[in-house]
């Protein structure tokens, strides 16, 4: 099965618009369709953008994460890299090189100039659903 590492811009788009791409694709993840790896600096960076852009409350953004470490397997990576400036873009790496994705889907021009690291396909989600004709 796909694994796949979701940048926090992917959840965020997902929650806020309901109907979104994004949402499409985090749905293949609910579906089983992919294998979805996530860690707890993605989601802690998600909390925080949900808070500090969005407002969201402590029990939405609870809430939200529940749902995400449902879907995806959460995972705490032991080696840091500093491959880019932006430390948050560093920690999806890491999450990626973890769990041996196969992909990291976001939104990011810095993850997206780098177009793959070790391997690793980093792609928008319109390029990733494209290949599940969604």
């Amino acid at each position: 099965m796909l694994k796949v590492v979701f940048d926090t811009n992917v959840y965020i788009s997902a929650f806020i618009s309901p109907g979104s791409r994004a949402e499409d694709a985090y749905l293949l993840a609910v579906d089983g369709k992919i294998k979805l790896y996530t860690s707890v600096a993605i989601l802690t960076e998600t909390a925080k953008k949900l808070r500090e852009k969005f407002l969201w409350d402590d029990v939405k953004i609870t809430a939200a994460l529940k749902q995400i470490s449902k879907v995806a397997t959460v995972l705490k990576p032991v080696n840091r890299l500093n491959v880019l400036s932006d430390a948050p873009d560093n920690r999806v790496l890491e999450c990626a090189k973890e769990a041996g994705a196969y992909l990291i889907v976001t939104g990011d021009k810095h993850l997206l100039d780098l177009k793959q690291y070790e391997g690793i396909g980093i792609t928008r989600i319109a390029g990733f659903l494209y290949s599940f004709k969604i």
